[in-house]
């Protein structure tokens, strides 16, 4: 298994069942590629949390600074600020609010793991975006009633790399003890929790401190070179893990004030210290209600995403270039071809894969859209093309 893939499928390429014959030029060496389904290689918000370990991308995790253990046995290290009585304190008492979610990844022909919250009995949790980006089918399972859920996501924000997902059926989940994290300071212990390895189970824990508040960091994508920033985050002292992301971080108190997010080798931050960051839960929360409320935005999707079927590398000012095309995709069908340059979406200037993720997030499964491209002859084309539902994006 994998955990916390991104939005990059396949990583490595797409196998020989996703390419059409003669349609793709070979992949420039360097450039990360991403078949689109609200499309591209834009999410790089959600790129700087993702981690790619084992057989789909062979990144491997970074090394653990701390030891953890399951709750409900003693940490081999607490961490600073806190001790170990507490993190098993902690740990039980929020515990029951979290569930492991696992993705399977049908573009990729792999599976993916991270963690969540339960925002209500019912089953609304809230996790990062980069958890279940690119997955083609989700299930969680709840750590308090042991009960596995098919899941659907509700909505995602992927420049806070926030999502929202509903656990089908569900009914008496405990609801995670969430905090205020405008109450936060410098040098607060603090417990994170979650499925860290995506071993699943009981939720491991790990005590550390608050290092700063209201902290920017860049997020490298190796591949491509490209990056993105998040800002107000919560800096913290402790050993996050592979798998915790979308995971509560929360005081000596049991009360959750942020949600933990992780990084790779790969994926990893440009930032002046400390080991580990969290989104703020007051944050994260405001955009989970959002969603909840089905209000769309230039940042936040609800519903499905939509899926055309083609892969793009980043782009220099001048499109997206097309690097390849799922065969029987609605790209294929209008004429999109690998070496195309897509250059407008329903008038809209395309410069980037990045502007034209944006742009296709503001569209559903269904929608008739007016793409524009020139081709590698240096012509003209335009189509109306209708997209189908795809992963999430």
């Amino acid at each position: 298994m994998s955990t916390e893939q991104n939005m990059a499928w396949p990583p490595n390429g797409p196998t020989s069942q996703s390419w059409r014959p003669g349609h793709a030029p070979g992949r420039p060496p360097g450039v990360r590629t991403v078949w689109l389904a609200a499309a591209g290689a834009a999410a790089l918000a959600l790129m700087l949390v993702i981690t790619a370990v084992g057989v789909l991308a062979g990144h491997a995790a970074q090394p653990i600074a701390q030891q953890r253990a399951p709750v409900g046995q003693a940490p081999a290290a607490a961490g600073p600020g806190v001790s170990m009585s507490q993190v098993s304190a902690v740990a039980a008492k929020v515990s029951p609010g979290v569930v492991d979610i696992n993705t399977v990844l049908g573009y990729q022909g792999g599976s993916a793991a991270g963690t969540g919250i339960v925002l209500s009995s019912d089953g609304l949790v809230l996790t990062n975006n980069h958890v279940v980006a690119g997955a083609t089918s989700v299930t969680a399972t709840d750590v308090d009633n042991g009960q596995t859920y098919k899941a659907s996501v509700v909505g995602y924000d992927r420049t806070e790399d926030i999502a929202v997902v509903k656990l089908s059926s569900a009914a008496g989940l405990t609801v995670a003890p969430l905090g205020d994290s405008s109450t936060v300071n410098t040098g607060d212990g603090i417990v994170a929790i979650g499925n860290a390895g995506g071993t699943g189970g009981q939720p491991s824990a790990v005590g550390g401190t608050v290092m700063a508040l209201d902290q920017s960091i860049t997020a490298q994508d190796d591949s491509s070179g490209a990056s993105e920033q998040l800002t107000g985050l919560i800096e913290i002292a402790a050993a996050i893990q592979p798998g915790d992301s979308g995971g509560p971080l929360a005081t000596t108190d049991g009360q959750i004030i942020g949600v933990d997010t992780a990084a790779s080798s790969s994926y990893h931050y440009r930032a002046a210290s400390g080991d580990g960051f969290a989104i703020p839960i007051n944050q994260a929360t405001a955009i989970a209600k959002q969603i909840e409320s089905g209000q769309a935005s230039t940042s936040v999707h609800i519903g499905a995403t939509p899926f055309l079927g083609i892969q793009t590398s980043g782009g220099s000012g001048n499109g997206a270039q097309v690097v390849g095309v799922v065969p029987g995709s609605p790209a294929e069908s209008a004429g999109l071809w690998g070496g195309d340059v897509i250059q407008t979406i329903n008038g809209d200037s395309v410069d980037s894969s990045t502007t034209l993720t944006g742009l296709l997030d503001q569209h559903h499964p269904g929608d008739r859209l007016t793409v524009g491209w020139t081709d590698s002859a240096g012509q003209t084309h335009t189509a109306t093309v209708t997209p189908v539902a795809g992963p999430v994006g």
